[in-house]
């Protein structure tokens, strides 16, 4: 019974999570602060730093009313903004391993300008 009260909202793997955004069943969020997205991120991915996030800030308005996958650098992050928007009564989950574990997947990061991409 206390291990259902601890559940937060679910993880998902890199291949998971590439999947479920690849078919436009949820919205990839990377939430990394601006200069940790400019250096390297998931194609397609929308951007709003855990601080704004925080802080109150909206989601970007293409994930609005949008199941939501959360990524950070290495899954820290990424797991506080799945709960504070679940309690927000979004549908969100997280990426286990973040941009790092994505990259090292082979799964595809681009830099600012659509260059190469690296993890910040």
């Amino acid at each position: 019974m206390f291990s259902l009260l601890r559940r937060g909202p679910g993880r998902l793997t890199p291949q998971q999570a590439h999947q479920r955004t690849s078919d436009g069943k949820a919205a990839l969020l990377d939430v990394r602060e601006t200069p940790e997205w400019n250096a390297g991120h998931a194609p397609g991915a929308l951007h709003l730093p855990l601080s704004r996030l925080m802080a109150g800030a909206p989601l970007p308005a293409a994930a609005q009313g949008e199941p939501v996958v959360a990524i950070c650098r290495s899954g820290h992050r990424s797991q506080q903004a799945a709960k504070l928007l679940a309690g927000r009564g979004v549908q969100a989950t997280d990426v286990s391993g973040g941009m790092t574990a994505w990259a090292r997947a082979g799964l595809p990061v681009t830099g600012q300008g659509g260059s190469g991409g690296v993890i910040a």
